[in-house]
């Protein structure tokens, strides 16, 4: 008889030990409820006992929690319509708040951050959203973080995850950047041809004091273009090099041997860029004029008037029918 009381005890005991035996984890805290009342004591992590029948031990996880946000549509200042989505890091600091001002703190912290997440797209533009977003983050964190504290509730960062445009605003900005690139080419392309012209400016004028670089010149070009197997070969003739001739025939010649009318050619190229081969009426009145030796009479055949129309270059006048 004993011995069965001594078991029937034993059993109790150990039944009444697993009922009230309770174990807290490291990032876990344990909140005790007596009767519907909170004790004063926080149970930490470890082997706790608490009366079955009469307490109750709640536990509150004190990890980060990330909590995604969903996606939410708004209309910015610059009425642009966009979807913005985040993620909220937040973690309990004092578990008793937790509990009891607050039913379920999770769900407050997700309600909060998506009406915190619409009043910053309210109150941002665009290029704020796009380009701007750590001074929003802080924001949102700040909107977040007011009301959380009175729930024993921190938040340690929240992050705007994707922001979702309509087609028509990613094509406008698609054009846009297309024309920002566009513009900073053309501005690059004309510095270029800026600083090429300087450069030829001062190639020409060193040139300039030496016509023999004009003609090693063109010749070098002739060269690279003869290398790409050309089967026409198109060579510019430049005036400069029409000067740089007849400065080197007035040297050689001193400008008697040629006849005027090579003279005349000569004197005429640097002026007009070309070689003027209709003067036979000027050479002939030359040369009649050469012919005729001083204190001589002309030839009977040419009377006077004509010689003097050839000297003169002019067409002969018609006259009159009484003088025939």
């Amino acid at each position: 008889m004993v011995v069965e009381l001594v078991v029937a005890g034993l059993s109790a005991g150990a039944v009444y030990v697993m009922a009230a035996a309770r174990v807290v984890r490291q990032y876990e805290r344990g909140l005790v409820f007596r009767l519907g009342r909170l004790r004063e004591t926080v149970k930490g992590p470890g082997f706790t006992m608490i009366l079955p029948a009469v307490e109750r031990l709640q536990k509150v996880n004190m990890q980060i929690v990330t909590l995604p946000v969903p996606a939410q549509e708004g209309i910015t200042r610059d009425n642009v319509t966009v979807r913005v989505d985040a993620v909220v890091y937040f973690r309990v600091v004092d578990p008793v708040p937790a509990i009891v001002r607050v039913e379920d703190y999770r769900f407050a912290v997700a309600q909060m951050a998506q009406t915190s997440l619409r009043s910053i797209i309210g109150k941002s533009e665009l290029d704020d959203l796009l380009s701007n977003r750590e001074k929003l983050n802080q924001g949102l964190e700040l909107m977040i973080d007011s009301p959380a504290v009175d729930w024993g509730v921190t938040v340690d960062r929240v992050e705007i995850k994707d922001v979702s445009l309509p087609e028509t605003m990613k094509r406008s900005m698609a054009r846009q950047a297309e024309a920002h690139r566009d513009r900073r080419a053309r501005l690059i392309n004309a510095d270029a041809e800026l600083m090429a012209s300087e450069k030829l400016a001062q190639a020409a004028e060193r040139m300039s004091a030496t016509p023999a670089a004009l003609q090693l010149r063109l010749l070098q070009t002739v060269a690279s273009v003869a290398t790409e197997k050309n089967s026409t070969l198109v060579l510019p003739f430049p005036v400069e090099l029409l000067r740089f001739l007849e400065g080197s025939r007035d040297d050689s010649g001193g400008g008697g041997g040629g006849g005027p009318r090579a003279r005349t050619s000569a004197s005429a190229a640097p002026r007009d860029g070309a070689i003027d081969l209709d003067l036979d009426a000027e050479a002939e009145a030359d040369e009649l004029e050469d012919a005729v030796e001083p204190g001589k009479p002309a030839p009977a055949e040419l009377p006077e008037e004509v010689l003097g129309e050839l000297k003169t270059g002019e067409p002969p006048r018609s006259r009159p029918e009484s003088e025939g």
